[in-house]
């Protein structure tokens, strides 16, 4: 049995414990006013049009040769309500289907990105996986996946950087984006949070956090000690945020956001000093004007993990480290309302990540929609 949204929640419900991130009760449902709904219903329809309108004749979004910017706007759709017997959604699931590969895998055939593109597509299939129509399409890609972690079967001793961790999919170093997708879509497989290769994911993630632990020896750990996420600590360390005079991997926003879901999709418990840490940062870095120590760039991306990682905190009312409370979801929406084009789509001005395509920040914007959604 595939794991559905509803499922990750219960998964979760341990969560509303953690210290100074929730002010409500278990029952409680996210506090929108009628406002907010409406203003919700509208960006997702205009998003939604703006997507159905922009994909090619060939069913897919952009280009041929990313098909992970497709599924990733597919995954989007469905997530937005739209039904797997839209036409637009048939023809891109039934263009997906092509990309897949005697392997297992479902990836443009020179392509780099053979992780990112699978992760994202099995998101895709999960989301439309009614009757359970895309089963052994899925089982199949989750043997791809599992074939592309780094581990013993690379050579690596479980002491190695780079052990667990998942790769845009060629011989690219490890890193901590491609190793939260690679978490996500296993559990979205079925895959169980004990499961070793969820479990060897986790020692990967844990090495990507500014917390010195017995989960984190490496030399970066101490350096900053803020709790905070980083890119990869594999190929001798890299953070998108830049490094400290002593060397010091610095923490930013959409990585500490994918770290600490990994983390609850892993199992790790709420008394457990890696999450309770990750809780502080971002208590410390609330903010929806940028991705926190990385400015505008990779703000869409920070958006979706964001939302995602609160959601499924089941986090209802946040509290900053100074006391203030916001009514995430609601701020968020308004926030996405304010920077939505006329013409339905969403883009950013820092081009990096290829956020400037209005295909993909536009999925990541209904992405993070979809989050702010009643629970149904």
């Amino acid at each position: 049995m595939f794991l559905s949204q509803r499922n990750l929640r219960a998964a979760s419900l341990w969560s509303l414990l953690l210290t100074g991130l929730v002010s409500t009760a278990v029952a409680a449902e996210p506090v929108l006013s009628d406002a907010d709904l409406q203003t919700l219903k509208k960006e997702q329809q205009k998003g939604i049009n703006y997507l159905k309108n922009s994909q090619l004749e060939d069913g897919l979004w952009t280009t041929e040769t990313v098909p992970g910017i497709s599924a990733l706007v597919t995954t989007a759709l469905l997530e937005s309500g739209v039904p797997a017997s839209d036409p637009v959604v048939t023809k891109s699931l039934k263009r997906l289907e092509g990309f897949i590969k005697k392997d297992g895998g479902i990836y443009y055939a020179k392509s780099n990105h053979r992780n990112y593109e699978t992760c994202i597509s099995i998101m895709a299939f999960s989301a439309a996986n009614q009757g359970g129509r895309y089963d052994s399409i899925i089982k199949n890609a989750e043997k791809f996946l599992r074939g592309l972690q780094w581990d013993k079967g690379e050579g690596l001793e479980s002491s190695d950087t780079s052990f667990g961790g998942a790769g845009y999919g060629g011989h690219q170093r490890p890193d901590l984006s491609n190793t939260q997708y690679l978490i996500e879509a296993l559990r979205k497989a079925g895959v169980k949070s004990d499961d070793p290769a969820i479990q060897k994911a986790l020692v990967f993630v844990s090495r990507t956090q500014n917390l010195e632990s017995e989960h984190n020896t490496t030399p970066f750990s101490s350096k900053i000690n803020d709790g905070g996420f980083y890119y990869t600590p594999a190929a001798g360390g890299t953070s998108q945020a830049g490094k400290t005079p002593d060397g010091g991997l610095r923490s930013y926003g959409s990585m500490t956001y994918a770290g600490l879901k990994s983390m609850i999709y892993a199992g790790v418990d709420q008394n457990d000093k890696r999450v309770k840490a990750a809780s502080e940062w971002i208590r410390r870095h609330y903010s929806l004007k940028e991705n926190p120590g990385m400015g505008q760039q990779g703000l869409y991306y920070y958006f979706n993990t964001f939302a995602k990682a609160l959601n499924t905190l089941k986090v209802e009312q946040f509290k900053e480290a100074d006391g203030t409370v916001h009514n995430w979801r609601a701020e968020l929406i308004n926030h996405l309302a304010s920077l939505q084009h006329e013409n339905g789509s969403w883009t950013n001005k820092a081009e990096r990540w290829y956020e400037a395509d209005p295909n993909l920040a536009t999925a990541y914007a209904l992405l993070a929609l979809a989050q702010c959604e009643p629970a149904k």
